[in-house]
């Protein structure tokens, strides 16, 4: 169908297209195409390959993963004294505008993939997000990550925000006041991301959840990076965590429902996911440990990111990193045989902070007082591993406050509060889980056995773990449960998992210090309970 000189396929709302936005002289937009139609599109254009099973593979070039030294935010009024801009790069609002004028100008000729959707199950804090995309497949990724509205909302559907994502594009620094030729800018205040010079599709529906994350808060909505489920009984589980920490494994169980696996908001009517689909990590994916995720990458629709395929077979390799560590598969949440259909739950019973523990010293599982919750929010821990990163030798710890300090726009302490209020509120029970290394620090001791963490898990979340007899960690001060059917005791005390306990108690006292010098930078917006909450070793003198 013709609109003007542009050639325009699809449904939408013709009296809002690709014109009310600005682009101009466009060879063609390509209007909420389904995934046969993308996967077509894809392949003829030699972006992707075909695997076995059908899900398509993509490769997204210099960029495996986001670039968040690259993300930028408009400093104008209505961010000034709202961004936390000791976490946020800023762009003026000139640079912003003539990035935005060359974006235009850089689609001149091109066709373009638009999709609308949602961001949000919940239809009083959703946003409508309209993605223009200059990939086939970055359309069908974000058409598997946000929520797809039905065929007949398309008619009168007008975005809220908009973001333009054009690969292709090479930012100039100079220009565009910006740090390399790769570049996402956000714009709060007129509601647009423009997304230059990297292929990581990654980067699209995390602009969505940045969004989220500035709007929400104001709204007494707390939007969090964590993955949720729901037990037959109607009690939610939340899961915090950073990538790499179980959050998409362990909320995807057959005994539970899952919500969804990295975004949700928290309001007063409860839980809802921000996202229609899942975005899991594929390196040493086992169709044994994890057959539901498994089952995802031989679907036809199921995009696959820099995952190894047998050039003759066309079978994924998931144990193979030579390209990356962060291989990836994203695919719309119904593949997953018990997702929630509404993506609406109520408030949580219980609240799990995962982290990777590679210094092997934190216990498998312990329970946290609201205050303490609060520092363990705030604090954000896991931790690097050797060989994951250029120069990695021995394991590194990492914070990222919020779980999730890339994607948030705001202070902290603006989430933090939120959530201590809502964990007090709702008498949540709330938990930290070590996923990470037990018997010794990485290259020493073993991984935690997903085993052990799930019984721990299922304890938890059945009210039983409440029960159970306590210790406090003589370096953490936590309660941990001293002993839980079906786990060995020995592993509830991390010291008696190591052979030589002096290593053992200088390695936990280095964490503890580690702790305590990243709190320094929040003590000032917290009170004296979340303060009295962190680690010290006055009991293992």
């Amino acid at each position: 169908m013709e609109t003007g000189s542009v050639t325009q396929f699809g449904p939408r709302n013709i009296s809002h297209g690709a014109e009310a936005f600005g682009f101009r002289k466009l060879k063609a937009v390509h209007w909420n195409l389904e995934a046969p139609r993308l996967v077509e599109e894809s392949l003829r254009r030699g972006e992707t390959r075909l695997a076995a099973g059908g899900a398509l593979v993509a490769d997204t070039g210099q960029h495996t993963g986001r670039s968040p030294k690259d993300k930028f935010t408009v400093r104008d009024g209505l961010t000034e004294g709202t961004v936390w801009w000791d976490n946020n790069g800023a762009i003026e609002p000139g640079h912003f505008e003539t990035l935005l004028a060359d974006f235009l100008a850089h689609a001149e000729g091109k066709e373009l993939f638009a999709q609308d959707l949602y961001g949000g199950a919940d239809h009083k804090h959703r946003v409508k997000a309209r993605v223009f995309t200059e990939y086939a497949w970055h359309s069908l990724f974000i058409r598997n990550l946000l929520i797809r509205p039905a065929a007949d909302e398309l008619a009168a559907y007008l975005p809220d925000m908009t973001i333009v994502d054009l690969p292709s594009f090479k930012a100039d620094p100079k220009r565009h006041g910006c740090r390399t030729e790769t570049v996402i800018a956000v714009d709060f205040s007129r509601r647009i991301v423009l997304i230059g010079g990297t292929s990581y599709a990654g980067e699209m529906k995390k602009s969505v959840f940045t969004y989220l994350n500035f709007t929400l808060p104001a709204a007494g909505v707390m939007p969090m990076h964590c993955s949720a489920n729901v037990g037959h009984k109607g009690d939610v589980a939340v899961f915090f965590g950073l990538s790499g920490t179980g959050k998409t494994t362990l909320s995807a169980d057959p005994n539970r429902t899952l919500l969804g696996d990295d975004e949700h908001g928290w309001s007063t009517d409860g839980v809802f996911n921000f996202e229609g689909g899942c975005y899991a990590k594929t390196i040493r994916l086992s169709r044994e440990a994890e057959p539901e995720i498994y089952a995802t990458t031989e679907r036809f629709g199921t995009v696959l990111e820099n995952v190894a395929i047998d050039p003759v077979t066309r079978r994924p390799d998931f144990d193979d990193a030579s390209r990356t560590e962060n291989t990836r598969c994203a695919y719309p949440l119904d593949f997953i045989p018990n997702a929630s259909e509404s993506g609406r739950a109520g408030h949580p019973k219980n609240i799990v902070m995962l982290t990777c523990d590679a210094f092997g010293v934190l216990p498998p599982i312990a329970k946290l007082t609201g205050a303490e919750a609060m520092y363990h929010f705030l604090s954000g821990y896991t931790a690097k591993v050797a060989g994951t990163e250029k120069g990695v030798k021995d394991p590194e710890a990492t914070f990222s406050t919020c779980f999730g300090a890339p994607f948030m726009p705001r202070h902290p302490s603006v989430y933090g509060n939120l959530l201590r209020d809502l964990i007090d509120r709702h008498h949540v029970d709330c938990w930290l889980v070590n996923t990470g290394w037990t018997g010794g620090k990485f290259g020493q001791g073993r991984r935690m056995p997903i085993r052990v963490t799930r019984r721990l898990l299922s304890a938890a979340l059945d009210g039983s773990l409440t029960r159970a007899d306590y210790r406090r960690d003589p370096y953490f001060g936590f309660a941990v449960p001293t002993s839980v059917p079906g786990v060995e005791p020995h592993i509830l005390y991390p010291v008696k998992t190591w052979q030589d306990k002096a290593a053992f108690a200088e390695t936990a006292k280095r964490l503890e210090a580690m702790f305590r010098e990243n709190f320094k930078r929040f003590e000032a917006h917290v009170d004296d309970a979340v303060k009295a909450a962190a680690p010290t070793n006055s009991l293992a003198a």
